[in-house]
């Protein structure tokens, strides 16, 4: 394949899954400032840290109010992440790969960025968000199942993956580490309706909240639910599920292309990295640090990739 093919199927979906991930992230900030009303700037502003464009709002805005924070992250043409943009892009992607796509793939994608342009035309109220990012997500789902029911298992398959899941553990990540100070709550908040309310943001955020209850009793417990959105690989969102995936999809280019690459092996050492840690041993080294390094280590192996596969020859 060639690199150029690779690159634009990898980043494809990387775009895809950013847009759910930052329609997620509205989503659960939204639902915090609701019922934290005194509190509710502290949350956008958390939620514009966590989506990684903090600069980028403070040259627009000097406030996190409700209003701009929405518009900025899902509508703004100056936001290169807002989730209009990367919308653009993922289509721009995707016609630059039309013939490696199915028909059903390319549909659900065009028909996903049609119809999300037209319900972020305007300005979203706060009456119209949870409808509005309700069907972000959902046509990415569509595009995801359109690739999972019609796509043959071949070098396509793998470069859209891991896509997905280089961008998914990047977004995981740096939810926790935005709200790792949650995970380490002061002795006055344990147990308050704030701390509930924040669990509740990080696992929403995740998808999590009804896996966290089949596997626990229910209450908000730090090491048990970061156990489960690090180290749990039956959650598709943890990082351990993520890191996983991208080693199986690179296994299979390599079975493919016959060869290892520098890109093989870090994604192994990421995995290993993983595996060898408990959530005692991360909360005893730091979350905070155990956090910075995963990101530090999926995007060095993000950029790997790209060198590896030539996306830009």
């Amino acid at each position: 394949m060639l690199g150029k093919t690779a690159g634009g199927l990898f980043w494809m979906f990387r775009y895809l899954e950013r847009s759910e991930n930052t329609a997620r992230l509205v989503d659960a900030g939204f639902r915090i400032a609701l019922t934290r009303s005194v509190a509710a700037e502290a949350e956008w502003a958390s939620v514009i840290a966590t989506a990684g464009v903090r600069d980028a709002y403070l040259q627009r805005y000097d406030t996190y109010g409700a209003k701009s924070v929405i518009d900025f992250l899902l509508r703004d043409p100056a936001n290169s992440s807002s989730v209009m943009s990367v919308i653009d892009s993922a289509r721009s992607n995707a016609r630059l790969v039309r013939t490696a796509l199915t028909r059903e793939v390319w549909e659900a994608t065009n028909e996903g960025w049609m119809s999300i342009k037209a319900i972020l035309k305007r300005p979203v109220s706060e009456n119209d968000l949870p409808d509005v990012l309700a069907d972000i997500r959902r046509q990415n789902a569509l595009v995801r199942g359109a690739l999972t029911g019609t796509m043959l298992r071949n070098d396509v398959y793998n470069f859209a993956h891991l896509g997905t899941f280089v961008e998914r553990a990047d977004n995981t990540a740096r939810i926790l580490d935005v709200k790792y100070y949650v995970l380490l709550p002061s002795v006055s908040f344990v147990g308050s309706s704030l701390d509930n309310v924040q669990w509740e943001t990080i696992l929403r955020s995740v998808s999590a909240q009804r896996a966290y209850r089949w596997l626990s009793d229910g209450n908000a417990n730090p090491r048990q639910i970061a156990n489960l959105v690090i180290l749990d690989q039956r959650l598709p969102r943890s990082l351990a599920y993520c890191a996983g995936q991208i080693c199986e999809n690179l296994d299979c280019l390599a079975a493919t292309y016959g060869n290892r690459l520098a890109s093989h092996d870090l994604a192994k050492n990421v995995g290993n990295s993983l595996a060898e840690n408990t959530v005692e041993s991360i909360f005893d080294t730091g979350l905070h640090q155990f956090l910075s390094a995963f990101i530090a280590s999926n995007t060095a192996l993000g950029h790997q990739i790209e060198r590896d596969y030539r996306f830009s020859g």
